[in-house]
């Protein structure tokens, strides 16, 4: 008997491993990984919005309006050098420098220092000398803003005759012309009134930087006027608090460290879900083309119908378990092999699975549930006659294991459990997928070898009902299976 499914298997598998669709999904996440890193780069890669500062009071506040926003975007830069230090443990490139310091919120003074150390340049270049094999390169990021000149022809102009001509500009659309214009009148600060023009809806965080930047000034200038020194006033307006920032390492944040550890158990769900809708489709066809072509006579004279049955559903699980291996290796060697935010993402993401126990779980889950479902694919494919009589009856079963599915991997991306997920781990149409799905958030060991028992006796109670429908239905041809007739095939027992 064993010889005859293994016989069957391997001609099923050989079949799928025939189609040139197959092909083409084993190569989607090879390529998803190859062209990941280049998305990133594409996606991070947006140009800053160009701003022109026209100042006729011949005050100095257009030279602090750009000052503090190059000193928001040194802050930002010292953050994320902050962060990729902590991350790589690299604080002893650099011991003083104030990237090498976490868990603070950077001061004038820091970023006077990082300018004066060279940088972002100069700790690129320190990162570089120093940094072991391995480890990923810093890549800063483009500013939000850059400030360009502003020529002199819109200072001759009035206030109506500017508005005219920035929208000019605007409309002109070069690759060099000021996105946004501030206008900062002759009569200010007496006149505290300031023009923005924008040719896109301005972002909130410019405009809030913005008026907070003139609301200093002003202020400053109203203490003087009540006879309070120059130097005194910007004392007042520049005391600030030491704020000490505590954050937890990159990865350790109870939402981060939440996401990481679900990377992988919910993209074992994903997969398994996949690979079954693409090798159940698959099966039919096969199964489909077996009927039309009068194959299942021959193949009947020599085997049985049990041996049949369940050398389909080996060469199914083979075909599972070669996409999961190929997919498998990619991602390994993405995480181990190659640099970057992909492999910085896989890495910490394969700690929670990576224990013997847990791995023992994911196998027995992940084929429990190949074959419990499966069974379900072949049985519609004894039944049906063609591929479209097939799909009608497909559409159904999938959206009936779907739409759950999906619901489930929403509330654990959340971080949330509640009673559906308690409830589908018990069902044993959903229990492999909610098993799967909650390795990362911690599952109780009574639970996972509880829905493992049930899962186990229920696939043992499906072949035997599957078995009969599959047994049944195979040289039924031209019968249309209603639900009456189901059910008498679920009850016909073997002769």
């Amino acid at each position: 008997m064993m010889g005859n499914v293994l016989l069957v298997a391997k001609r099923e598998f050989r079949q799928i491993l025939a189609l040139k669709s197959f092909w083409l999904t084993l190569l989607i996440l090879p390529a998803a990984l190859a062209l990941g890193p280049i998305f990133t780069r594409t996606l991070g890669s947006a140009e800053a919005t160009r701003v022109a500062l026209v100042d006729l009071s011949g005050t100095d506040a257009a030279a602090e309006i750009e000052a503090r926003f190059n000193e928001d975007a040194d802050r930002e830069t010292l953050r994320r050098l902050s962060r990729h230090s902590q991350r790589y443990d690299l604080d002893g490139v650099a011991p003083g420098a104030p990237w090498t310091q976490h868990d603070r919120w950077y001061t004038a003074e820091d970023i006077d220092a990082f300018r004066r150390a060279g940088g972002v340049e100069g700790a690129v270049e320190k990162l570089q000398s120093a940094s072991p094999e391995g480890v990923p390169e810093f890549e800063p990021e483009s500013p939000d803003y850059t400030f360009l000149a502003a020529g002199d022809e819109l200072a001759a102009l009035d206030r109506e005759e500017f508005s005219n001509a920035a929208q000019a500009l605007f409309e002109a659309d070069s690759a060099d012309a000021p996105e946004i214009i501030v206008r900062i009148g002759e009569n200010y600060p007496a006149d505290p009134r300031i023009d923005l023009y924008s040719a896109n809806q301005p972002r909130p965080s410019f405009v809030a930087t913005l008026q907070e930047v003139l609301t200093g000034d002003l202020r400053t200038r109203l203490l003087a006027q009540r006879g309070v020194s120059g130097a005194d006033a910007a004392a007042i307006q520049g005391a600030v608090p030491a704020i000490s920032v505590t954050t937890p390492p990159p990865g350790g944040g109870a939402r981060e460290a939440l996401l990481v550890r679900s990377i992988v158990p919910l993209a074992l769900s994903y997969i398994l879900m996949m690979s079954l809708m693409l090798s159940g489709s698959w099966m039919l066809q096969g199964s489909v083309e077996e009927r039309s072509n009068k194959l299942l006579e021959s193949l009947l004279a020599c085997i049985r119908p049990e041996e049949l049955m369940y050398g389909k559903l080996l060469g199914s699980l083979a075909v599972g378990l070669l996409m999961i291996a190929v997919w498998a290796a990619c991602a390994a060697a993405a995480a181990f092999a190659t640099q970057g935010t992909i492999s910085d993402m896989i890495r910490p993401a394969l700690e929670p699975v990576s224990s013997p126990g847990i791995i023992i779980a994911i196998l027995y889950f992940f084929i429990a549930g190949y074959i419990g479902i499966s069974a379900i694919f072949v049985a519609i494919g004894a039944m049906v006659d063609s591929m479209s009589e097939a799909q009608g009856y497909l559409m159904p079963v999938l959206l009936a294991i779907l739409l759950p599915i999906t619901f489930l991997l929403q509330a654990i991306l959340a971080g949330k459990g509640g009673v559906m997920v308690d409830l589908l781990t018990w069902i044993p149409l959903w229990t492999p997928f909610a098993v799967l799905a909650r390795l990362g958030m911690g599952i109780e060991t009574w639970v996972l070898i509880g829905s493992g028992i049930l899962l186990a006796i229920a696939i043992a109670v499906e072949m035997v009902f599957i078995g009969r429908l599959f047994r049944a239905s195979l040289l039924s041809t031209g019968q249309k299976p209603t639900f009456r007739r189901v059910l008498e095939r679920f009850r016909a027992r073997p002769r």
